[in-house]
């Protein structure tokens, strides 16, 4: 099956804020946009960020978290599976602009099937994504 670009739209308190964080610290480019959204070129797919007043200037996007591999992973959260060494060098990167990380870069399920590169962050509103690497995507991704 070929891949084709997801579209995922989320919530944001700021949007000068949002374009400092995608588009200046993670780097990615802006799309179409107005004062209330912005899409961004996320590593091919559409991402758009919404104003949401209501969350307040200092306010964070509703979260939970589940275990996982030892960690608590953050609920709801999205991202991309990268190939490995993208991964890496994305992890390299981002520990110049996070402040933060909910999970640090680490391998996850090592020595077993789906063995994978993960890290967690929040971006300033709170949504948290997450960025997964593997040495084979597609005989690993949905391994057992």
């Amino acid at each position: 099956m070929q891949l084709t670009p997801f579209h995922l739209a989320i919530q944001v308190r700021d949007i000068p804020e949002a374009r400092d964080f995608y588009g200046t610290k993670m780097g990615f480019a802006e799309g179409r946009s107005s004062d209330e959204w912005v899409d961004w070129n996320f590593f091919g797919h559409q991402l758009v960020t919404h104003l949401n007043p209501a969350i307040g200037r200092d306010g964070q996007v509703p979260a939970i978290a589940n275990h996982v591999d030892g960690h608590g992973v953050p609920v709801p959260h999205f991202g991309v599976v990268l190939p490995f060494d993208q991964w890496q060098a994305f992890a390299e990167r981002a520990r110049g602009f996070v402040q933060e990380f909910v999970i640090e870069p680490y391998i996850r399920f090592a020595g077993q099937p789906g063995e994978q590169g993960t890290m967690f962050f929040m971006d300033p509103s709170g949504n948290a994504l997450e960025f997964k690497g593997f040495r084979d995507i597609e005989a690993e991704l949905f391994a057992k």
